[in-house]
């Protein structure tokens, strides 16, 4: 029998009091009053399986409104691999104040902005090794089982990236609304890279707002 695992990635909701800053991993604050979004997430996810979380409240505070329009789901697991990347020294500035404040790293970065590091940060390759990382431990450790997992935009390119093999500059192509659903299914005993499995694609970037698409099997 085919062991299939799914895996449903929800970016966090809004943020709010940031705009035109980047915020990375900073904890900031976010928006849930879209309450029809959150209806279609919770007759959209399922309910059985593995939850996880990042551990910044954006991620955290946006499940819990999942779970307080009608989908009753196990505890999360908070996995602090799954939060965004760490913009590091550049965290709550804009592009202007970066280059500014340091414009000879502001240039560097941008040679390879998928590859290189904000000062006292972390590269966009670096978040996919990271997250290569998480998906294929509880790959293994929950074969089978659906998992959700709620965390960033970020994170869910990379996780797109890790599973279709893309370089870094590729996973960043990728547009990841919030409230939107990425579904990444990975089947046992597959030929595919030597992974021990073949991934398959559900959907990218699949939309809350306004749509009710039912439970995807």
């Amino acid at each position: 029998m085919t062991t299939v695992t799914r895996w449903w990635f929800v970016r966090h909701a809004p943020v709010v009091g940031v705009t035109g800053k980047i915020y990375g991993s900073d904890d900031v604050q976010c928006d849930t009053s879209d309450i029809a979004a959150f209806q279609v997430l919770a007759r959209t996810l399922p309910g059985e399986g593995i939850w996880l979380t990042s551990h910044l409240s954006r991620a955290k505070l946006t499940a819990q409104c999942i779970a307080q329009a009608g989908l009753a789901y196990p505890d999360p697991i908070v996995e602090e691999r799954l939060g965004e990347q760490d913009f590091g020294k550049w965290q709550g500035s804009s592009w202007n104040e970066m280059e500014a404040t340091d414009p000879d790293a502001y240039s560097e970065f941008w040679r390879e902005p998928a590859r290189n590091a904000p000062p006292g940060g972390e590269s966009f390759a670096d978040l996919i090794v990271r997250t290569a990382e998480t998906i294929d431990q509880y790959t293994v450790d929950y074969a089978g089982k659906d998992i959700v997992a709620v965390c960033h935009g970020g994170t869910i390119r990379a996780a797109v990236a890790h599973i279709l093999d893309l370089t870094p500059e590729l996973g960043m192509s990728f547009t990841i609304d919030t409230l939107s659903v990425t579904r990444l299914e990975h089947v046992e005993g597959g030929l595919l890279r030597g992974k021990g499995g073949a991934w398959r694609i559900g959907a990218i970037n699949q939309p809350s707002h306004g749509r009710d698409n039912g439970i995807i099997r």
